[in-house]
Parts: C-alpha cells; sequence; structure tokens
C-alpha cells in the first residue's frame, strides 16, 4: 500500500470504540451522585475526547477543584464498577487495523487515562495493533496538540508524514495546529459541519472508507 503517510493516528471513543453510550450513562450517574444537575446525552456527547477533568469543569461550569474531584472519583467508580453499558469496537475497526498494520505506524492519542486505554486495549484484544499512544494523564487534553507532539518526537516523524482520524472538533483541531492531516468520521459525537469547519482531507461513514484517504 503506497502512501504519503508513515503514521496514522487514532482517537479511541467514538473512532475506534463504540463508547458514548457507556461514557454518556457513566457521567449522568456521577452527576446524580455528587449531586449535580443531570445532563443531557447531547450536553455529554459534546464533552467527549477531553481529557476527563477538564471535561467536566467544561459540562457542569465548574471552578471548584474539590467539586470537580469528586466528580472524576464519581465517574471513575461508576464506569469500573457499576455502569455495564458495553463498549464493542465499531464494525470495520478491526479489519481496518489488520488492513494497515502492515504498511504503517498505528498510534493512539486519546482523552482516557492510560490505564482505561489498556483495559480497552485488553477488552477488544487490539492492543498489539498499536506502535505508540498518548494518553489524558501524559499530555495537555485536546485540543493541545501536545499528544500529537509526543508521538511524532518519539516516532522521529513529522506531522506532513502522519493523518489524524477523529470524530470530535478537538481531534481536528490539534491536528490543524501543527499542519498535520486528518480525517473525521461522522459515526461518533460530533456532527459532520461542526467536523468540515476544520478542514479534514474528508469525512468517512465507517472505518473501512479510511483506505480510500490513503
Amino acid at each position: 500500500m503506497k502512501s504519503q503517510y508513515q503514521c496514522i493516528i487514532f482517537d479511541w471513543d467514538g473512532t475506534v470504540m463504540d463508547s458514548a453510550g457507556k461514557i454518556i450513562s457513566c457521567m449522568q450517574l456521577a452527576a446524580k451522585e455528587c449531586n449535580l444537575p443531570i445532563p443531557s446525552d447531547n450536553a455529554v456527547a459534546h464533552i467527549i475526547g477531553i481529557s476527563l477533568a477538564p471535561a467536566i469543569a467544561k459540562l457542569f461550569a465548574l471552578t471548584d477543584e474539590t467539586v470537580i474531584a469528586r466528580m472524576v472519583d464519581a465517574y471513575k467508580h461508576i464506569f469500573l464498577s457499576v455502569d455495564s453499558t458495553p463498549c464493542p469496537l465499531f464494525n470495520g475497526a478491526h479489519d481496518l487495523l489488520s488492513a494497515l498494520q502492515p504498511h504503517f505506524t498505528l498510534a493512539v492519542a486519546t482523552g482516557k487515562a492510560r490505564r482505561g486505554l489498556v483495559r480497552a486495549w485488553e477488552s477488544s484484544q487490539t492492543g498489539h495493533f498499536f506502535s505508540d499512544s498518548c494518553c489524558a494523564d501524559e499530555a495537555h487534553s485536546k485540543p493541545h496538540p501536545d499528544m500529537l507532539v509526543q508521538i511524532l518526537q518519539r516516532q522521529g516523524l513529522k506531522p506532513a508524514q502522519c493523518l489524524m482520524v477523529g470524530d470530535t472538533t478537538y481531534d481536528l483541531q490539534m491536528a490543524k495546529h501543527i499542519g498535520m492531516d486528518r480525517v473525521g468520521v461522522d459515526y461518533g459525537v460530533h456532527s459532520t459541519d461542526a467536523l468540515l469547519q476544520h478542514l479534514p482531507k474528508g469525512i468517512i461513514s465507517s472505518p473501512m472508507e479510511l483506505l480510500s484517504h490513503l
């Protein structure tokens, strides 16, 4: 497979794994536990992709670090031990990774913490596909490009040699900040119109459609 890219960098939630339902449910349950207004599905969906503490601060308009920390703890507990909403891979995601791995370095830039990504890799048996990753507890939150910069430095690559794939404006913004090509996916949490504002090379409606942009 000939391509101008050497590395494909994926967002995780909403791009590879269909986890929006679980994230929304857990955030709403955590809000109830912490006596905060229960946010709508759409409100929670809009902050998926941002690191957890900044996402909670934005979602609930919070500035009190103690309240934010309590929500973070409640969310993590509910995600791990209470809520049982399934998080399958999107249909075609495993096939896509299998097709790409022989030809590209694959990486993940995610709003998940490292432990969360490792659990997701273990449950989906996909960790072996990826040569690099950067998580929320290791970098500035999206849309800051720090995650991508760290991956580029470790891989010895330039932005032009990489492609970012994600379902949120935060994914596309962080790539745009450093001049990296990007592809949006319309089966995640942000609308096509919102994604198009950040000038992606294209918008795909299923994982395997990415092959046409390589």
